[in-house]
């Protein structure tokens, strides 16, 4: 299955969509700092980022930025808890695959998951 990457500022967030893909079959490595997310996207191979658009130090459409450099074939799916169209439309511009609505969805997670995944 694939490898993905979870970055959200509040821990057990990360920690609940580790569970849901895991059980899915995939490898899921949790973040909560930006730069130790980064760090790992440059170091590993990574199929698909969850990156959570407000986090401490960045915005996520930041993270996207920076792990498009570092990855630019890497699928994104960005997750918000406060969603606008503007945040929705500098995703995709800057590359997001996919967006999702906090709090997820697990049936809608999973399903995002294997399209991105997919295409």
């Amino acid at each position: 299955m694939a490898h993905i990457l979870v970055l959200d500022d509040v821990v057990d967030a990360g920690i609940l969509l580790k569970r849901i893909l895991e059980r899915k079959g995939h490898e899921v490595s949790v973040f909560s700092e930006e730069e130790e997310a980064l760090g790992y996207v440059r170091k590993n191979s990574v199929d698909l980022a969850i990156l959570d658009i407000k986090l401490k130090k960045m915005t996520g459409v930041e993270v996207l930025e920076e792990v498009k450099k570092l990855s630019p074939q890497l699928k994104v799916i960005m997750l918000t808890g406060y969603p606008t169209l503007e945040t929705a439309r500098e995703s995709l511009k800057h590359g997001a695959n996919e967006y999702c609505v906090k709090p997820i969805d697990k049936d809608e997670l999973e399903l995002k998951v294997e399209e991105v995944l997919s295409e």
